[in-house]
């Protein structure tokens, strides 16, 4: 249950949204931007960094939801997702997405965790520095919406299957849709 009336049953941050129309707009606007507008990491690269983040800082939710949304993006399961979430070091996704998850989980410890030498190896792995800008623009992001989320301690179904049921739609519909689809 969560800390304060929200006045509806819906999961997570859309039970915030619905509760407050007026933060919902633009927070649909910055996640469609960050994870869905014109940029060369590919939609799947951006959720799995929001997912990431989202592991790190134990938002089940978040974590779940986006993860899903990655795995339909990059076509693989939740259980490859959560590999990836684990030990993304010895996973088979490409050495810039490991240069970019590791700057995300510095910035998940705090800015200023991210070091010269990060920004460096994603160069030299093909990172440009607006695929660097936006890593740490999602993963500072994802850690307030995560706040946001479990600070208020919002519903959170339990059943993985109901957030890879919701993928699709989420892909298709993006993030600027009313909460109340």
């Amino acid at each position: 249950m969560a800390h304060i009336d929200l006045g509806n049953e819906l999961p997570g941050i859309r039970g915030l949204m619905a509760f407050s129309p007026l933060t919902e707009k633009p927070l649909n606007a910055l996640a469609e931007v960050l994870l869905r507008g014109d940029n060369s990491l590919t939609r799947g690269e951006r959720e799995l960094i929001g997912t990431y983040v989202s592991y790190l800082n134990d938002c089940f939710f978040c974590q779940n939801v986006h993860g899903a949304i990655a795995g339909h993006y990059l076509g693989c399961n939740i259980e490859e997702i959560d590999a990836i979430k684990k030990d993304f070091i010895n996973q088979n996704i490409t050495a810039k997405m490991k240069a970019l998850l590791t700057i995300a989980g510095s910035v998940q410890k705090g800015g200023k965790h991210v070091s010269h030498d990060q920004i460096e190896l994603a160069k030299i792995e093909g990172a440009s520095d607006l695929e660097i800008h936006d890593t740490v623009l999602i993963a500072a992001s994802f850690c307030m919406f995560n706040r946001y989320v479990d600070g208020l301690a919002t519903l959170a179904p339990e059943d993985r299957q109901f957030y890879i049921n919701r993928a699709p739609q989420r892909a298709e519909e993006g993030y600027t849709a009313s909460v109340y689809k």
